[in-house]
């Protein structure tokens, strides 16, 4: 083999291993950090109330409505029950606006499982629904099976599963 030849595999070697390497901090830090997600998650053509003045957000995703299981539509949530996993058994009452969830200690619900991310998933109150919303996590989240991609409404009764832990929606 030439030493022209030679040189370039050593170099095409290189340019991978580095790339191999960038790309495995890049998921390093998005586990640790998390991901920016936008903070307001809204269905089109629905009016919003707003007692006091807002600035306006980045455009937000479509929302994905996942139909209930059992319980009632117009029933609102008042506590998440987790029903299976390390904490099965364990209610949180949904008095805030917002409810964090992964692996994080100032989560407000936390997941110690080598399936959820630091920062893994997020519950929001808005328009009287609850929204899942993912949070870039690695392995993902599941609303009655269905992996969640864009911020989906959470019926009561409806199975959200994140690594080993199961919990829903209850009034």
């Amino acid at each position: 083999m030439s030493e022209l030849a030679l040189f370039l595999v050593r170099i095409g070697f290189v340019a991978v291993l580095w790339i191999f390497i960038f790309s495995i901090i890049s998921v390093i830090r998005a586990d640790i950090f998390g991901q920016k997600v936008v903070r307001r998650a809204t269905e089109r053509n629905t009016p919003t109330v707003l007692s006091s003045p807002v600035i306006p957000a980045a455009p937000s995703a479509p929302v994905t409505v996942v139909a209930a299981s059992s319980g009632a539509a117009s029933a609102v949530a008042t506590r998440l029950v987790v029903t299976e996993g390390e904490n099965a058994g364990r209610e949180l009452p949904l008095t805030g606006r917002e409810l964090h969830i992964g692996r994080a200690p100032n989560s407000d619900l936390v997941v110690n499982d080598e399936y959820a991310s630091t920062q893994h998933a997020k519950l929001v109150l808005m328009n009287d629904d609850w929204l899942i919303q993912d949070l870039n996590s690695t392995n993902g989240t599941y609303l009655a099976g269905a992996r969640v991609g864009t911020p989906a409404v959470v019926k009561l009764g409806t199975p959200v599963k994140i690594g080993k832990t199961v919990f829903e929606l209850r009034a």
